[in-house]
């Protein structure tokens, strides 16, 4: 994965437009990953689902905290991306009160497929989903990867959150080009 460019697919998302009118003034707008991260740094954290425990409790809440270690090392923005539609991530962002960090829906899970992360997790009756990871991608290239050991189809309720926690990837960066790219 290290060197790789991340996939570039397109990802359906809302954005509110007040020029739509009504109740719900969103319109759709599509992303493209390729695009949006092909000129500086980002760290990217994949997770199972919107709402479930770990995610909602640990995951996001944590990324967000640690937003501004983030940018002081030179990530110019943080995505959090999960195998769930534009709806649901909309809402989960309301519900977390998540402010700075930018959530992307893989809906389709075409994102996570092509990453190599996309799992099944029927036996929860969630379907295919994404296992656990992150990367940091400098100008569209995966230039560190972090993944939670064990990644399965098998249906067991392991659902380990240690590699890709956000002070994994902030040493990372102090470690190998937080200070160099941020001097540059």
């Amino acid at each position: 994965m290290l060197g790789r460019t991340v996939p570039d697919v397109t990802l359906k998302t809302r954005v509110r437009d007040e020029s739509v009118g009504g109740d719900n003034p969103f319109r759709w707008e599509d992303v493209k990953t390729g695009e949006l991260l092909s000129n500086g740094r980002f760290a990217i954290f994949s997770l199972p689902g919107a709402f479930t425990p770990t995610c909602s409790n640990e995951q996001c809440p944590a990324f967000e905290r640690y937003y501004e270690d983030f940018k002081a090392l030179g990530v110019d923005e943080i995505y959090c991306i999960s195998v769930n539609d534009a709806f649901v991530m909309y809402k989960w962002s309301l519900d977390l009160g998540v402010e700075k960090i930018k959530m992307l829906p893989d809906g389709s899970g075409d994102f996570t497929r092509r990453m190599g992360m996309l799992i099944k997790k029927n036996h929860l009756g969630f379907g295919d989903r994404s296992w656990r990871y992150a990367i940091i991608v400098e100008d569209g290239e995966i230039v560190a990867w972090f993944e939670e050991p064990g990644i399965n189809d098998d249906g067991t309720d392991e659902d380990p959150y240690v590699e890709t926690n956000p002070e994994q990837l902030l040493a990372w960066l102090r470690n190998n080009r937080g200070e160099q790219r941020q001097a540059a």
